[in-house]
């Protein structure tokens, strides 16, 4: 046998990494290999969560915040990891989600917190987060990746016929970590239930917020990916594993807290859905109430209001319009982008468009394997200065163009009445005057979505569910 020199070399420098990077798991109290330290954990989730901050923002509801905050704080601090500096808060976005930074930078959605109908729900799903946190998910996740590529980068040194299906070999890989994080949701499932249960709460509430997300998706019209390729497990499996834990609970579930009343008062007025004040799509405009400005995009294209970007994406997926806000006056950000190394421009020049100072121009951009081309618009209106970019393959712009044109040629100050003073739509709690059925409520008290969201938000199965009197109701309504 011939000995490798190089193969031996890279056998040893992983076998010093692990070495150098074992520690105790606070949690299970096993050894185990993490190339992060508690400290650098704690500066990556600091700035993964100033980027939330400032990419999303927090919901202005300093009473809901300081809500989520203490009942967070009570789990943390009987944590494994009491001495984090963790954090909670509630950001606006209307997606059902929450999600943890390393760290102790725990985040909820608005959207979650409206399809959640009570305190020991809420706390089951800061308890699972923490649970990530304390069991250091997030880090073990990045430590493999960081091992993922040092053994390719290794590998492809001493075998280039690895280079050649590296692409190939980094997805098993994903596939081996995508079946690790199930194993980590399924641990701070565990968690959760745990510190819930340790805090008093009323653990069989926890199979409603993974009832009320199951639900969610399929009034949404998705179809859910085959269990063993989500990080997360099923839902089903889940309410399983957790309906299997409370079968085998040695001790009584009651007068445990469940907290629904003041819960539901917390998020009485809260924002439901898109919050049209931070733009929203009328067939194929965009309106901007808040910034007073409106855009109109190619019919049939698929369009997307992010925190920091509007984005339309052409049928076929090859063209992009995308709309940013961008720093310095006109002249300065179109000199900035139209002298960039590797971008060559024509027809630059300063025109009004629909009575707003601009700079306009084409441009062509090489990438690492495609050459763009495009159209791009800098708009000075009210305070800021909009960026407008609209490009595709050079072999693809002549089909393109004139609707680049139409799209950066359309930016404009939004000036109906109607839509300017569009208001977002918000939860109201009001009791229930007598025994009646969701379809009774809803008639008496209408809500502006359909009766099955209502119900979905309400955790009923449906429209005739039977409502006690004096129960206390979500509905959704809309400012005048």
């Amino acid at each position: 046998m011939k000995f490798n020199v190089k193969k031996s070399i890279s056998v040893v420098w992983l076998a010093f990494v692990f070495l150098q990077g074992c520690a105790v798991n606070p949690v299970s109290g096993e050894r185990e290999f993490v190339l992060v330290s508690e400290e650098q954990e704690i500066a990556m989730g600091a700035q993964g969560a100033e980027s939330v901050n400032q990419s999303v923002g927090l919901v202005e509801d300093e009473r809901l915040q300081g809500y989520v905050q203490k009942l967070g704080m009570n789990l943390a601090v009987d944590s494994e990891r009491p001495d984090l500096p963790w954090s909670f808060g509630v950001i606006d976005d209307p997606t059902p989600n929450a999600f943890a930074f390393p760290g102790g930078y725990i985040f909820i959605t608005r959207g979650l917190m409206g399809l959640m109908g009570n305190e020991a729900e809420l706390v089951s799903v800061l308890g699972h987060e923490i649970g990530h946190v304390t069991a250091r998910h997030s880090v073990a996740m990045m430590t493999r990746s960081q091992v993922a590529q040092i053994g390719l980068g290794v590998g492809s040194i001493l075998s280039p016929e690895l280079a050649e299906f590296s692409e190939a070999a980094a997805g098993g890989l994903s596939l081996l970590f995508l079946s690790y994080g199930r194993d980590a949701e399924r641990q701070a499932d565990d968690l959760g239930f745990r510190y819930a249960l340790d805090h008093g709460y009323d653990v069989r509430e926890m199979v409603n917020v993974f009832a009320s997300l199951q639900h969610a998706g399929q009034l949404a019209g998705g179809s859910p990916l085959p269990s063993w390729l989500s990080s997360h497990p099923d839902p089903a499996e889940r309410i399983e594993r957790i309906e299997t834990r409370l079968s085998r609970l040695d001790r009584s579930l009651g007068g445990t807290r469940i907290g629904r009343n003041d819960y539901l008062a917390r998020i009485d007025g809260t924002v439901f859905g898109v919050n049209p004040r931070q733009g929203y799509f009328e067939e194929n405009r965009f309106n901007h109430p808040d910034l007073a400005f409106r855009l109109t995009f190619p019919k049939g294209w698929q369009m997307q209001n992010l925190a920091q970007v509007v984005l339309a994406g052409s049928p076929e997926k090859d063209a992009v319009v995308q709309l940013t806000l961008t720093a310095g006056t006109v002249s300065e950000a179109a000199g900035q982008f139209f002298q960039q190394e590797g971008l060559t421009s024509s027809d630059v020049g300063r025109q009004q468009i629909n009575g707003l100072d601009a700079i306009r121009g084409r441009f062509q951009a090489q990438t690492s394997n495609r050459q763009l081309g495009g159209h791009a618009a800098f708009i000075a209106h009210g305070e800021h200065v909009y960026r407008l970019l609209a490009f595709t393959p050079t072999d693809q712009l002549s089909r393109h163009d004139s609707a680049f044109r139409k799209t950066t040629g359309s930016f404009a100050r939004l000036t109906e009445r109607k839509a300017l003073d569009r208001q977002p739509d918000r939860i109201a709690i009001v009791r229930a005057p007598r025994t009646m059925t969701l379809t009774s409520f809803n008639a008496q008290y209408p809500s502006v979505i359909d009766i099955e969201r209502l119900a979905l938000i309400n955790q009923l199965s449906g429209p005739e569910v039977t409502i006690p009197a004096g129960t206390r109701v979500k509905r959704v309504v809309r400012e005048p």
